[in-house]
This record gives C-alpha cells, structure tokens and sequence, in this order.
C-alpha cells in the first residue's frame, strides 16, 4: 500500500492510540502494541512478517537503551537514597539561586546532550530534577520539562550527535559551519523551551517526591555525601561518553589507533553507566551496606516499567519504518516549492509518524540530497541550514511512539495525558521557534 490511503490509516491509527490511552485510559504498553498491530494488518503487511517486525523493534530498542535505562534507575534510586541528589540539589541552588532553578536544568540539559543521547542524558540527571524540583518548591513537571527541551535542543540541532552529522554528510555539508549555525538556532529553541516550562508546565502539580527529605537523612547520616562525591556517579559517565564522542568525529582528533578503541569502549552508555553504578554504590554509607542489593534492586525493579513502555514504542516504531511513508509524504510535498519549508515538514510528519527523531534525520537527508538544486538550496549556507531544518523537523513533535516521551514521562511521574500537554507540547515550540530562526538566517545570509 501507498500514496494517500497508506497515510491515512497511520493517521487513524496514531489518533486511535492518543484516545486509547487518554480518554479510554488503558494501559500505554497495550495500546502501542495493539496499534502496531492495527497498522500492519490495515496496510496489508505479510501476516508472518508483523510479530517479526515488532518484535525486531522491541528488541532493537532494549538494545539501545535497555541496560542504560536500568543503570540511571539503579544510580537515581541510590542518589536519593543517600541523599546525594540534595547534596546536588544544594550546591546548584547555592551557586545559582533558587529564582534560577529552572533556567539551571535547560542550561544543564543543552550542554550535556551536546555529547550525550537525550535519552542517555534524561535518565542520567532525573535525580537532579527531582532534588531540584522539591529544592526550589516547584512542580516535578516544570523541572523535567526544562530538562528534557534542553536536552532536545541540542540533541536535534548541534553534532557530534549522530542525526545532525550524518545530514551534513549526506548534503555534503560544512560540519564546523552546521555545529556554529545550530549552536545559534538551539539557543531560541533553549529559551522557548524554558519559558514553556515555566508557563504552561507549571500547571500540572507533580510532587517530586524524593524517597528520603533532607531532616530524615540528616537524622539517619548525620551528614550528607560531599559534592564531589555526589556528582560523581552523574558527571563521570557524562565525560567519558564526550570523549567518546570526540573520538569519534569525522577528523579522528584522537587518531584511529588504541586510545580511540579503548574510548570507545569505556565511553559506550552502557559501559559509562555501569561505572556510574559502582560510583553510586561508593556513596552508602558503612552502616547502610547491608541495603545496597536491596536498593539495587528497587532500581531494577523501577526500571521494569519504563522498559516495557519503551519497548512497545519500538515494536510500533519498527512497523512505521518498514512502510514506504517517505515516499508517500514526499510524493504529496515535492511539487510545492517550498524551499527549507520542504525539508522541515518532511522531517516533522517522519518524526511524528514514526517516533525516532534520528531515524526522521536520516531518511529526510537521504529523499533531500538529490534534490538540493531543484529546491535552489546549493550554497554553503544554504546546505547547512537546510541541515538544520531537517533537525528542527525532527524534534516536531514526540509523542506516545517515541522512547524519549516515555523516558521523560516515567522518570518524571507524568501520566500520559500530562506528558502530552507537556513533552509533546514543549517540542512542537521548539521545532516551530527552530525553523522560524533559521528562516531569518536564510533571509540575512542566503
């Protein structure tokens, strides 16, 4: 199937999932199963090729991001626990200030995703915003909220990143000019995303939550753990995954030889956040060592229900991608002459469609190259804004088929109706403030 009936039924079948989930309130895991299953059978996808298909991309998924999402469960919950997370809490809000809380995670979320997966990056510092959040007498919603679109910001728009490069190398495009212009074009989506949590997240009431208040732990303690140790098993694994991914930038800063395959390999996700792990594990106080495998195993434990989500998300994802939307979109969009609009809103219903933004990224630069000239998009400047389209597109918008929406979700204790007004929304301004700063770029350097 293609054309308009094939979009058409993933329309239906994306719109039937958002009801099944909010206004029928079932459980997420059923519903993106049961969608997936929906979409095969209704574009007659090979009965024997659907189960195959979902279940490649379930696994897919847990191969990503399944022992890193475990690993920054086991680290938060030991964070908490301890009372790390307020030592973190404390030393950000005494540098500063309480009024600048929230502006403090976007800032902390742009810069870490420079290096680091958003997803990676959100698992990593939720226990910052959840100390941060009960610090500073603010809803969970508004600090996860500035962290997830600081996150995003950066994650879509600035390499080393994978999407972002492989855009510019397929458009043949100047990586130091893509990292410049989209350090430029993120800042507006950092700023767009901040306000929005500040005014519209703010409406939803979330209590942080933390497992342990400052008077219990002071009470259990006597103190709490000292900065450098409490950060530790958070800006650790952030470092090694940068060098990482220095290493692995296209000029080979680091060579190609033994440093760069052992900082490969220690700055893996999974490797950096099992280090992170033992790092944590350092943090339990002597007289509370006999808790470690207990709270090592409220942290799996925790983890569970994210990974199912996530998970199913994958199945759904893995089922989108194996139908030609890209050819059904474009076929609808390449007669317009549209200019950067083109590769903005291919990118945007590729992502919305099918969840992944990197995979978004990805198709839309390979449907985009061979038709820079037709577009008159053939300057230097011209590619790497059209670069960054791409990447403003493909944060437009996440929702209930990307893993990064149930990441945030769970981890910040949104129900899905919540994460919708939030997450989702966040995103769709920060794609919409994106393209609108880089056709005011077009407009002064093209």
């Amino acid at each position: 199937m293609s054309g308009l009936p094939l979009i058409l039924i993933v329309l239906l079948g994306l719109v039937l999932m958002v009801l099944g989930i909010t206004k029928l309130k079932m459980h997420p895991f059923i519903v993106l199963l049961l969608t997936a299953y929906f979409i095969g059978i209704l574009t007659f996808m090979p009965v024997s090729e659907i189960v195959g298909t979902m279940t490649e991309g379930f696994g897919g998924i847990m191969a990503n991001i399944g022992i890193v999402i475990i690993a920054g469960t086991i680290i938060g919950t030991i964070l908490e626990k301890t009372g790390a997370a307020l030592t973190m809490a404390n030393t950000i809000l005494g540098i500063f200030g309480k009024d600048r809380s929230v502006l403090t995670m976007s800032i902390t979320g742009y810069v870490v995703s420079i290096p680091v997966f958003c997803d990676s990056g959100f698992v990593i510092l939720s226990p910052l915003s959840r100390a941060i959040a009960e610090k500073s007498k603010v809803s969970l919603a508004v600090t996860a909220t500035a962290l997830s679109s600081g996150l995003y910001a950066t994650h879509c728009l600035v390499p080393p990143t994978p999407g972002p490069i492989y855009m510019a190398a397929a458009l043949k495009a100047n990586l130091g000019m893509v990292i410049i212009f989209g350090l430029i074009v993120s800042i507006p989506a950092l700023i767009s995303g901040w306000i929005y949590a500040k005014k519209v997240a703010s409406k939803y009431d979330i209590a942080p939550n933390p497992e342990e208040t400052m008077d219990s732990l002071l009470e259990k303690y006597g103190s709490l753990p000292k900065p450098l140790e409490s950060f530790a098993p958070i800006l650790l694994p952030i470092i090694l995954i940068a060098f990482k991914s220095i290493a692995d930038f296209p000029s080979a800063p680091l060579g190609e030889g033994a440093l760069r395959s052992f900082l490969n390999f220690i700055g893996d996700p999974v490797t950096a956040l099992i280090i992170g792990v033992f790092l944590a594990i350092r943090l339990i106080n002597s007289n509370y060592k006999d808790k470690t495998f207990d709270w090592v195993q409220d942290g799996i434990i925790n983890a569970g229900m994210i990974l199912a989500i996530t998970g199913a998300g994958g199945a759904l994802g893995a089922i989108l991608r194996s139908l030609p939307l890209a050819d059904a979109v474009s076929g609808f969009l390449l007669e317009y002459h549209v200019g950067l609009l083109l590769p903005f809103i291919l990118a945007a219903l590729l992502k919305t469609a099918m969840g992944a933004s990197t995979v978004a990224m990805v198709t839309v630069a390979a449907m985009i190259a061979p038709l820079m000239g037709d577009l008159g998009l053939t300057s230097e400047v011209a590619k790497v804004l059209t670069v960054l389209a791409m990447g403003a597109g493909s944060m437009t918008v996440s929702h209930a088929n990307d893993s990064y929406f149930w990441v945030v979700a769970k981890f910040s204790d949104m129900d899905t109706s919540t994460a919708y007004k939030t997450q989702t929304g966040v995103t769709l301004v920060e794609g919409i403030v994106s393209i609108v700063t880089i056709y005011i770029l077009a407009a002064i350097f093209i």
